[in-house]
Formats: structure tokens, sequence, C-alpha cells
């Protein structure tokens, strides 16, 4: 047993939690399709409606090798997101994983990084959602309205998870028929030449495949709230692998369609691609409910980012890894109130200054480096505890590692961000766990005085 076992042992299931522990209790509110819904609501959204424009700008024609390229390294770490989560459904995910099962400070640059991720791809989606807006009614700057929408979205995670959820399935199921509209209509319109030349095996399909891996990122948010979810051995599993899935083939299909409709040197040069495909068509009313889908897409994955992004803060809270403000539930809803409206203000702040490819390239470098920890504590796991032979996990660490270092050939500015964002979590932790360990012989000292 490691230290991650010893040290911490009450907060790892709602088994473990005493009485005392109810003000740290999240309720378990949300089924099978809530959590499939949450997932999926995490990853289509910011990849198919923002993401496709410069996914297309790198590898051409080939934009649905780059799709595949992304997903088949998403499976790989969604097999161990699967296993671990079958072994232990708790708030906070890959932080808690890696913290029992490699080391606590393993884990806290783990959960570190993926709030940077995520609280940078809420940037990134809030800026898809503002520029789909605005190319449709242009009230204020797009950077402005992304601001307002982030605290909007804020709000409603205030108010509880089971309303949030709600209002997501509700955005899921909507922005699924408005995708397959796109399909299905933009099918009959469709010029093979538009998707010449075909080239593969180009090194920009791999790039493209590191931005789109942006676009599957959330098929892991189901985890990051299993406390919350009925039954969570078996149904946060399922729910990974269903939204992943269920991705996938909408992802393909849209992605053909798009490069069938306009072309690949079309679609680089826009922020809202698929408004630009369907206009090929030339039925403005189609367009329309294109543009509608663009919003409710970007607007469920905004609204799952600043619930994980609030969970996992809430999480590391509760470990003191970050300050136990955090970790406060309201007496009322039942959230962590405090970690929500931190979130949604860094979020909105951000946006103000953010470029969408910038934020895109950081929040899928630590993306990647997360989920690097999430397979390297799948590999950790104990024979009969592995739902999986040790090749899955072993993959999904070494693709993971490959787009990390593609990314340093195309979006340097990118990778380095995410090196120093790394190297200031180090900084906090070593700086915390020194106060933490300076207080602790002050107490002993007292303690052997008396």
């Amino acid at each position: 047993m490691n230290d991650g076992e010893t040290i911490y042992p009450r907060f790892f299931t709602r088994d473990y939690m005493t009485n005392n522990d109810e003000s740290r209790r999240l309720k378990q509110e949300l089924s099978l399709w809530d959590a499939t819904a949450i997932s999926i609501g995490a990853i289509i959204g910011g990849g198919i409606f923002v993401v496709t424009g410069i996914v297309a700008g790198l590898a051409g024609s080939a934009v649905v090798i780059s799709m595949l390229l992304a997903a088949a390294v998403a499976s790989l770490t969604a097999l161990s997101f699967a296993e671990l989560s079958a072994w232990l459904p708790v708030e906070g995910s890959v932080y808690e994983y890696t913290r029992r099962l490699v080391s606590p400070f393993a884990g806290f640059l783990a959960g570190w990084m993926w709030i940077i991720s995520n609280t940078f791809g809420g940037a990134a989606v809030s800026l898809g959602f503002a520029y789909y807006f605005t190319e449709a009614l242009p009230v204020m700057p797009p950077n402005i309205l992304a601001a307002i929408v982030c605290l909007a979205f804020t709000a409603l995670n205030y108010v509880g998870v089971r309303r949030s959820a709600l209002l997501n399935n509700i955005l899921v199921l909507i922005k699924i028929l408005i995708l397959c509209l796109f399909i299905i209509y933009g099918m009959f319109f469709i010029k093979p030449t538009n998707l010449e030349p075909f080239l593969p095996l180009q090194k920009g399909v791999l790039f493209g495949a590191y931005f789109m891996f942006f676009a599957y990122g959330g098929f892991a948010r189901a985890a990051v709230i299993g406390e919350e979810v009925k039954n969570a051995k078996k149904t946060v599993p399922k729910a990974i692998l269903l939204s992943l899935v269920i991705s996938t083939i909408i992802y393909v299909f849209v992605g053909l369609v798009a490069v069938g409709l306009i072309g690949s040197n079309s679609l680089k040069e826009s922020t809202s691609p698929l408004t630009l495909a369907i206009g090929a068509t030339g039925n403005s009313w189609v367009q329309q409910i294109i543009s509608i889908g663009g919003l409710v897409a970007t607007s469920s994955v905004l609204l799952t980012a600043v619930l994980g992004v609030s969970r996992m803060a809430f999480s590391m809270a509760r470990q003191k890894d970050l300050p136990s403000l955090m970790c406060k539930i309201h007496k009322r809803f039942g959230t962590p109130h405090v970690s929500i409206w931190i979130v949604g203000i860094i979020t909105a702040l951000l946006v103000l200054f953010a470029d969408l490819t910038e934020v895109v390239a950081v929040s899928t470098f630590a993306l990647l480096f997360t989920y690097c920890f999430a397979n390297l504590s799948a590999l950790k796991l104990k024979k009969e505890k592995r739902l999986y032979p040790k090749i899955f996990p072993t993959l999904g660490l070494c693709t993971c590692l490959i787009l990390i270092i593609a990314v340093y050939a195309i979006a340097t500015p990118a990778w380095v961000a995410g090196i120093v964002f790394l190297a200031m979590g180090a900084v906090y932790h070593y700086i915390r766990k020194n106060i933490k360990n300076e207080r602790q012989k002050e107490a002993n000292l007292r303690f052997n005085r008396k």
C-alpha cells in the first residue's frame, strides 16, 4: 500500500465517508443517460463546430483521417478511464487515480493540468459560441459576448447538477438532431472534386489529429463527476465508451460532408465552418438551423466544462491540494459553489484576451499530459482489478506522448505555455507542502511543550 492509499483513505468512495463528512458529500442523482449525455455534451461541440476549420488547414481533404486518429488515441485512453472508474468511481477521477496509484505529487500535477486544460477548453467553446452568434447577429464583439456566456453558464451550474444535467440532456438531443440534418441534407450537394487531393499520409494529418483530440477530450467528463452518478462502478464506464462511440460516428460523417461541400481550403478560413459549408447548398433556412446548432453545441460543452473543472477543484481542495474554501458545499443547492464561481470568472477573463487557435492548442497539450497519467495509473492497477490487457494503457500512454511531441513542431508557443503552467503547478505544490510541514512542526512543538 503506497502513500496515496494510507494518507487520505476516507474520501475515495462514498462508503468511506462518515457523518462528519456530510458537508463534503455530493448527491447521487445522475443516470446512465445523464452521464452519457454529459460526456457527449463535453465532446460534440468545440471540435466539430469550431476546430474543424483549424484541422482542415492542416490535414487538407484528409480531415476524416485526423478525426479517426484522434478517436483511436481517445479510445485507448477511454479504456483506461473505464477500468479506473469501475475500480474507484470518485469525484476528481484522474487526480484521485494518479495520487492513489502513482504518487500524491503526480496526482496533483494530473489534477492541475486537467483544470488548465478544461479552463482553456471552456474559453475555446465560449469563443466558438460567440463567433456563431455574432455571424448571425453582430451585436457586440465576440470576446465580450463569450465572457457574458461564461458567467451565465456558471450561474446555471451554481444552482445544481440536476438542473445542469437536465438542460444538458436537452441541448445534446438538439445538437445531435441538427448534425444529422447537416449530414443527410448536405450529402446531396457533395462535390467529389472537393475531396481531392486526398493525402492521408502527410504530416499535417498527425498535426490535425492533435487539434482534433481537443474535440474528443470530454469523453472522461462522466468520470470526473463519478460520485454524483447512480451505480457509478457500472454506469460510468458504460457512459464513457458509449459517448465516445456515438461522437466518433457523428464526427466522421460531418467531417466528410463538410469537406465535400466546400473543400478544405474554404473550411480553414472560417471560425464557423459548418455554417459556411452548408451555405454551399443555397438553402438559407438550413444554414440558419446549423448556426443554431453551433450555438447549442458550444453551449452544452461550456456547461459541462464549468461543471467538470469545478468538481476537479472541489476534489483537490477536499484533499488539501487547493485552498479548502473551494470544497465548500452550498447548503441549498448541494453544489461546490465557490469552485464554480472561481472557475467561471477565470474563464470569462481568459476569453477577453484569448485567440481561438491558441487556447485550443494549450488546452490540448494540458489534456494529453493529464491523460498520460490516466494511462500510467491504469498500468498500476492490480491484475484482479484490471478489465483489459496492459497493452491498451501502454499504447494509450505512447500515443498521448506522440501527440504531445508533435505539437512542438506546429504550435511551439502553446507547448511552451503548457510547460510554464506545469512548472507553476509544481512550484505551488512545493510551497504549499512546505507551509503544511512547517505548521505541523509548530503544532508538534506546542504539543510537546504541554
